[in-house]
């Protein structure tokens, strides 16, 4: 049903990742170094933090060096557009979901603040995808994106099954709609313009 692209398709992106020189922390809670990164797993002695490098994998904290497999599809899926309200809302209840999913399923406050870290870091990837800097296709990782209507059990409670994925496997089934505005020739100006007035509105409440 659905073919890979060969080789020259597929997009590939080395974006900065989270490698930075050692930093002093309070004894008990400092990371450990493994080379050019650092490892949470078990950090301050954090059980619920057992093997949280194994998800994007120790050298890519925040899913931002990763390889993307774009895939062709029978049918060309093509965007369209609907009023900023209805994007507005449906991205609220994402919000919202991501705190219920960490206040609820996350016990130690310190594990909340790592994980949401790193879940607001992934989101700036996409960022960059969208201004065109970090060589990847615009898109989404459909596999990935089909699991969000299992996230309750039938009594309405939030499920606690494994969907069988780590996040290295984010990208490896790469959705590209096709149809947006972008022009090589002006967008790079628009786009930089409008990311530096949402910048601006966003540091305003900083």
């Amino acid at each position: 049903m659905f073919a890979k692209f060969a080789a020259p398709f597929v997009a590939v992106a080395l974006a900065t990742g989270v490698m930075s020189s050692p930093v002093a922390y309070k004894s008990g809670s400092a990371l450990v170094a493994r080379g050019p990164y650092y490892s949470f797993n078990g950090w301050g002695g954090y059980s619920s933090l057992d093997n949280f490098d194994s998800f994007y994998g120790a050298y890519d904290y925040a899913h931002q060096s990763y390889d993307t497999v774009v895939v062709q599809q029978d049918n060309e899926l093509v965007c369209h557009s609907e009023t900023v309200t209805i994007i507005q809302q449906r991205l609220a209840v994402l919000q919202e979901m991501a705190k219920k999913i960490i206040t609820e399923q996350i016990c130690e406050v310190e594990t909340q603040t790592i994980v949401f870290q790193q879940y607001y870091a992934s989101l700036g990837g996409f960022s960059k995808d969208l201004t065109r800097s970090s060589g990847r296709s615009v898109g989404y990782d459909n596999s990935i994106s089909s699991y969000y209507g299992d996230f309750y059990n039938s009594d309405g409670s939030l499920s606690n099954y494994d969907f069988g994925f780590n996040g290295s496997d984010v990208g490896s089934n790469y959705y590209v709609p096709t149809g947006n505005n972008w022009d090589a020739n002006s967008s790079p100006s628009s786009v930089g313009s409008a990311y530096q007035a949402a910048q601006s509105a966003s540091s305003y409440y900083y």
